[in-house]
């Protein structure tokens, strides 16, 4: 069994003697999580390139991983990839990074060409900003959500600018960019992605994918969630997907550093787990219990309060804990009485829920339809 980090290191096959395939799609979609400012070329420069070796910088490395999950898994990565005869000659451009709290939006995106060039497309999934969090929040009740206007745009950017064939891709909700951006982009570009791929991204608002755009591309898209996948499973996503391993627990799977490899590709099981599948129906008939009002004022009132203290991000909340805590708690005692009882509501009907769907599951297994039956990955 090997990570992604150790997939990078020990296969040294080009993609002329092993195709691209899922895992190079995560360990790129990874690889989009490290800030590049300075390092890779804008939008405007897609002329340019660097390779991915040319990234290997000792004097930007502190610049590169700040507010990144796992900086030294990153760091780990990025040598892998830099010696690595599979990924070195990647090259990298159209860096983007953009944070606008007004607008509640985080937005990232880095393009690689691959050396028989096509084009991957990776947009970054969340980061540890809480305007980040906020936007993922409003997915369920925004349709589109900012990020997901800017990845279209992007796309179709990027299409203008380069030829050949697109793949497009991310993880959390860079999955869900990517998903969105390729069924919401003209044919005339759908025509030339090849594969999209969604890691563990959430889904959309209901109603998003009755449309003939999502119907032609169906069945480009590939899916990939962990066996407890939550965040990949909620609001309404593609309905296939191949479920892979993980060395870690419950949410903590969506972690792509801990998702299995061996023989070159995902090590699959069957399904995710029942108390994922448990989890996943109970949030997402919670959530379909809601007014699109009632999902906008939790998700406001949630990120009011965890906004009390001065951190911009749920790291800056840690390391200062205690005063941060002391704020988020004083704002809950300060919440108006109205929006407190609104609350109760809320979490009275979830753990109603939670309690309906566990005598559900005991008086019957649950069987799945054949519709949302995984698919094997490639070996």
């Amino acid at each position: 069994m090997q990570s992604i980090i150790e997939y990078a290191e020990t296969e040294l096959r080009p993609f002329t003697e092993k195709p691209f395939g899922s895992v190079d799609s995560l360990i790129l979609s990874q690889f989009a999580y490290i800030n590049f400012e300075g390092i890779v070329p804008g939008p405007g420069l897609c002329s340019k390139t660097v390779r991915i070796k040319d990234c290997l910088q000792a004097e930007h490395f502190t610049s590169m991983l700040i507010e990144t999950r796992y900086p030294k898994k990153n760091k780990s990565l990025l040598f892998a990839l830099a010696s690595s005869p599979r990924f070195r000659n990647i090259r990298m451009t159209a860096y983007v990074s953009e944070f606008d709290p007004t607008s509640e939006k985080q937005f990232s995106a880095v393009t690689y060409i691959l050396p028989d060039g096509d084009v991957y497309i990776a947009f970054r999934g969340t980061d540890d900003t809480l305007i980040g969090w906020k936007e993922d929040f409003s997915i369920a009740f925004i349709y589109p959500v900012p990020s997901q206007a800017r990845a279209l745009d992007y796309l179709l950017d990027i299409s203008k600018r380069l030829p050949g064939k697109l793949m497009v891709g991310g993880h959390s909700k860079g999955g869900n960019l990517a998903v969105y951006s390729s069924f919401a982009a003209p044919q005339s570009v759908q025509r030339r992605i090849l594969r999209v791929y969604d890691h563990d991204g959430p889904g959309f608002k209901e109603g998003a994918l009755d449309c003939d755009g999502y119907k032609r591309i169906e069945d480009r898209i590939e899916k990939t969630v962990p066996q407890s996948s939550l965040i990949g499973m909620l609001l309404e996503g593609h309905k296939k997907y191949t479920v892979v391993e993980s060395s870690r627990f419950g949410v903590m799977q969506h972690d792509p550093f801990s998702w299995k490899v061996a023989g070159g590709g995902f090590v699959t099981t069957e399904e995710v787990s029942d108390g994922a599948r448990y989890m996943n129906r109970t949030i997402r008939d919670w959530i379909s219990s809601l007014s699109q009002e009632d999902r906008e004022k939790f998700t406001d009132l949630l990120f009011g309060v965890i906004d009390a203290g001065d951190a911009k991000t749920f790291s800056e909340i840690t390391l200062e804990w205690k005063k941060n805590f002391s704020a988020i708690f004083n704002a809950i005692r300060e919440t108006d009485p109205e929006m407190k009882k609104f609350i109760g509501e809320l979490v009275k009907d979830f753990g109603l829920l939670l309690i309906h769907n566990l005598r559900s599951k005991r008086r019957t297994p649950e069987v799945l339809p054949p519709e949302l039956k995984t698919e094997n990955s490639e070996p």
